[in-house]
């Protein structure tokens, strides 16, 4: 399973790494330690957060100026599979974002939940980039 530093988890949340270190320490966000002593979330509890915080409206900040504004970098929080659809879920931060695609391209991605991937929009469509 993938893990996320706190600057990683901040990123994907849409807050600063100020921000997710006091969600840390008061506990909001499950962390462990590597073998080099970096605190880590495993992917699962924060994709688990990341719905959490955005139905509770938390931790929005301003966003970031870009001219990409199609994309949207995030956590994958939900996969459902069928014979040959796909339906996965990408929070990015207070974004939730869905998209539906052939279960092979999910497979051929390597599509887990808790893992980071970046969500591309296109007027009606959106493409997943796993990242």
């Amino acid at each position: 399973m993938q893990a996320y530093t706190i600057g990683q988890a901040a990123r994907l949340l849409g807050v600063s790494p100020d921000t997710a270190r006091r969600w840390a320490d008061a506990g909001r966000m499950t962390t462990h330690r590597d073998e080099s002593g970096r605190r880590l979330i495993d992917g699962r509890d924060l994709a688990a957060f990341s719905v959490e915080l955005a139905r509770s409206g938390a931790g929005e900040e301003a966003p970031s100026s870009t001219s990409v504004r199609n994309a949207f970098p995030g956590i994958v929080t939900a996969i459902k599979l069928g014979d040959v659809a796909a339906q996965v879920e990408i929070q990015a931060g207070p974004h939730r974002l869905v998209s539906l695609l052939t279960r092979e391209a999910v497979e051929e991605l390597g599509l887990e939940v808790g893992m980071e991937a970046t969500a591309r929009v296109k007027s009606t469509n959106v493409h997943i980039d796993r990242t």
